[in-house]
């Protein structure tokens, strides 16, 4: 019997074997790993680099030969990069999650591996099943890099097709297999609110991807709220003190503003990952909400929902409060911190120097950018704020 997901689901355990010797021959892979941790040596005697990386890593995953047992070395090495780019990693809203029942993860979109990295963090030591989860194949330059994020549990979704039938035919393909894999599989799926990451720090669900969502619903048989309902969508709020491609993002948008458009560089999105992954993140909270019911109308009311939860569950830090007072003027009145509770800027004097050397080091053209990505949540909340209590005056 055919398999109608093959080219975008991941790899099963019988796969893993295979994927694991076909990258420990590719010299690529092996290269780029070895540059990544020891570039002037992997520039100067790569061959030997290649034999050494391969070595190790052959050392390393020895009796791997199912993707639980490969997910279980992947937390060693991410219980290693939160102990050393992280301050503080917290979580709130997991406790009332159901460990046996299955739920679409959706998330704001800050950072391309370390969003669904960090959920499955908090998921895994919570004793939850980790998540399958969906990237782009636009992220996926270099064979290798599809085959690594395949044997981490992640599918793809076929950004690049090309045409409206062939783009109908791969978004239908990528609904049915997501609920394939709640109701079928047993499967929770992270998904992002949005294509592509908010740069600007304004997280909005697009429409779109709920739309593509609902392409599998049965019309004959099930309504369009009913067909929410069962997908068990559940928003997510990734929060990060810094953001380690803080610098990159601001240089975007001030050349978007400038020019009117962006050319990414070469491989930019996979600079962005490692970036991501190594950079300094200070604290870091992931909230977990509430599943999303009752009726809608549409997609647009479905992702307003979503909208209203990330917005309320999205924890403030410090360096979004002077990022808010630099661009706007003064502090404004919104709890702070996983404890939510009065900002006092006197008790982060040291983050407030801190953060203004960050900012203060980019070019002066660029600064406004790199500060409204840490003001705007403070935005969305003040907006979202004086959206309730005009509604409540009405």
């Amino acid at each position: 019997m055919s398999d109608p997901f093959a080219d975008i689901r991941p790899y099963h355990d019988a796969e893993v074997g295979e994927v694991l010797a076909r990258l420990l021959s590719d010299r690529e892979f092996l290269e780029t790993l070895a540059k990544l941790r020891l570039p002037k040596l992997t520039a100067r005697f790569p061959g030997v680099m290649r034999y050494l990386v391969r070595w190790l890593l052959r050392r390393e995953l020895r009796g791997v030969h199912d993707v639980y047992t490969l997910q279980s070395l992947v937390k060693r090495y991410m219980d290693r990069m939160i102990e050393g780019t992280t301050d503080r990693f917290t979580v709130s809203g997991l406790a009332e999650l159901d460990r046996r029942r299955q739920y679409l993860f959706m998330s704001n979109h800050r950072d391309i591996a370390l969003d669904p990295a960090f959920v499955n963090y908090a998921l895994y030591h919570n004793e939850h099943e980790t998540v399958r989860i969906a990237i782009g194949d636009n992220l996926l330059s270099k064979p290798f890099v599809a085959d690594l994020m395949r044997l981490n549990k992640s599918f793809i979704v076929k950004r690049s097709a090309k045409g409206p039938r062939q783009m109908l035919a791969a978004y239908k393909n990528l609904s049915a297999y997501i609920r394939h894999s709640i109701e079928v599989d047993d499967s929770s799926i992270w998904i992002a609110q949005r294509e592509g990451r908010a740069k600007d720090g304004l997280d909005r669900t697009e429409p779109a991807i709920i739309k593509m969502l609902t392409i599998a619903q049965d019309k004959a048989t099930e309504s369009f709220s009913d067909f929410v309902g069962h997908l068990d969508i559940l928003p997510v709020a990734i929060s990060y003190e810094y953001d380690p491609c803080d610098a990159m993002k601001a240089r975007e948008l001030f050349e978007k503003s400038a020019q009117g458009s962006y050319q990414k560089a070469e491989h930019e999105d996979l600079k962005s990952i490692a970036l991501g992954i190594s950079g300094h993140k200070g604290n870091v909270h992931v909230s977990f909400g509430r599943l999303i019911g009752g009726e809608f109308s549409g997609p647009d009311a479905v992702a307003a929902a979503i909208d209203e939860q990330i917005l309320d569950l999205y924890t403030l830090h410090p360096t979004n409060f002077f990022a808010y007072r630099r661009l706007h003027g003064s502090y404004p009145q919104l709890a702070c911190g996983v404890a939510r509770t009065t900002f006092n800027a006197q008790d982060h004097a040291q983050v407030e120097r801190d953060f203004a050397q960050r900012i203060d080091a980019l070019p002066a053209a660029h600064r406004p950018y790199a500060l409204a990505i840490y003001a705007n949540p403070i935005v969305s909340k003040l907006e979202r704020q004086s959206h309730s209590i005009s509604a409540a005056a009405c």
